[in-house]
């Protein structure tokens, strides 16, 4: 999906989506984070478009642009490509705007997306198992029906959109210094510093903007040391929301431009801020959403002055969120799964027990069985999950087992 003009909207034009916008989209909470202050050592805000209407920003850019069809091009209905953000801001402007809407989704979207999609009125055909294919058919139900195609990241109307963002986010931090920002194909965050740029040179300031991608899915800092839009070979990341495999073209142009830095964080770093976000800011949030927040957690940011880190999405399938806390609370050593060799005789689970009650770990889940692998005929083996404060902890559980004869082994 490209963008034949590539031409960058001017501020005049994000203050004008900002009334289009405006329409349906809820200018979001400005949260301060004293955790993440502390950490930084500069003042942390987290703009919360998590709390968006559909769930996160991608209204702003879906609604913006579909308000631009012309009566006829209405009539002919959209039709658009996604695991779910992008599909559910299609299908809510739709409605509002009184459109007929097709969404192409994969066959594994999780059921909450799919469910809200048609709740809003959309009509959902499930297509293939990668968001690749969905996207393919997309493209040919609007070169076979006539429907606009609406892209979620390559044009400029859907660039002014979700910009308005970044004159929400002046408003509310007037002395903005610094601007973390998520990044799939690049569409929030070329809006966003596009405003941010272009306000910063008309004031006579500096204002950064850094962006943030999943490691499993990093197509801007390739792209960006060669010069042009590369396609990288992704692989899967629980950040299922920003793992675009190549940049928009027009966001390129924007990021190349606008963009001071881009980082990348692994899984282990946004599962640790997914939990943050729950114990210390009280927020849901998906993990694309949580990115800006993983960076400063991982020390991928420097920062001084005010900085804002943009929850970009709060839809989360619970079971996801399940799976995430459990990884989050083992990456921030607060988990411990342990596998441990003991000889086949009476009273060796209870010695682990007392042991681990010794060293005051609350025992999750125990799996005690002589069919492993490698299991010698007078040994079998012990799984079990206990919960520690900490890696302090944590190292302490396995050195009372240590010093009690035992060799568990853990991750």
């Amino acid at each position: 999906m490209t963008n034949a003009s590539l031409v960058v909207p001017t501020l005049a034009d994000f203050e004008s989506a900002r009334d289009v916008v405006g329409r349906v989209a809820a200018v979001t909470p400005m949260e301060t984070s004293r955790y993440l202050t502390e950490l930084l050592g500069s003042p942390v805000l987290l703009k919360c478009e998590n709390l968006q209407r559909t769930g996160s920003y991608k209204i702003r850019g879906a609604y913006n642009r579909m308000s631009k069809l012309t009566d006829e091009e209405k009539l002919r209905g959209v039709v658009a490509a996604s695991a779910g953000n992008h599909a559910q801001g299609v299908a809510f402007a739709a409605r509002e705007l009184g459109i007929q809407a097709t969404i192409f989704m994969p066959v594994g979207v999780a059921l909450p997306k799919l469910q809200a999609t048609r709740d809003y009125g959309a009509h959902v055909i499930l297509r293939g198992n990668t968001v690749a294919e969905p996207l393919l058919a997309a493209a040919e139900w609007a070169a076979e029906t006539g429907a606009i195609l609406i892209p979620p990241f390559d044009h400029a109307d859907v660039v002014t959109g979700q910009g308005t963002v970044g004159l929400e986010i002046l408003d509310q931090v007037p002395d903005l210094a610094t601007v973390i920002v998520p990044i799939g194909g690049g569409g929030l965050i070329s809006g966003v510093a596009s405003v941010l740029k272009q306000r910063a040179r008309r004031d006579g300031r500096q204002i950064r903007v850094i962006g943030v991608q999943a490691a499993n899915a990093a197509a801007y800092p390739p792209s960006l040391e060669a010069g042009r839009a590369l396609e990288v070979q992704i692989i899967p990341t629980i950040a299922d929301g920003i793992a675009v495999a190549k940049p928009g073209l027009l966001n390129f142009e924007i990021v190349r431009d606008a963009v001071d830095e881009v980082v990348t964080v692994t899984e282990d770093d946004t599962a640790r801020a997914l939990l943050v976000l729950l114990e210390r800011a009280k927020l849901v949030v998906e993990p694309a959403g949580a990115v800006a927040v993983a960076a400063i957690l991982a020390g991928k940011v420097t920062a001084t002055g005010p900085t804002v880190a943009i929850l970009s999405g709060g839809n989360i399938d619970p079971l996801l969120m399940q799976r995430v806390i459990s990884h989050g609370l083992s990456a921030s050593g607060r988990y411990l799964t342990l596998r441990i060799m003991l000889p086949d005789r009476p009273g060796q689970l209870a010695r682990i027990s007392e042991l681990l009650a010794e060293a005051h770990a609350n025992v999750i889940e125990v799996l005690h069985t002589r069919h492993g692998v490698g299991l010698q005929i007078s040994e079998v083996e012990l799984n079990v999950s206990v919960e520690t404060r900490g890696p302090d902890h944590r190292q302490l559980v396995v050195d009372v087992l240590r010093a009690a004869g035992y060799e568990p082994q853990f991750d």
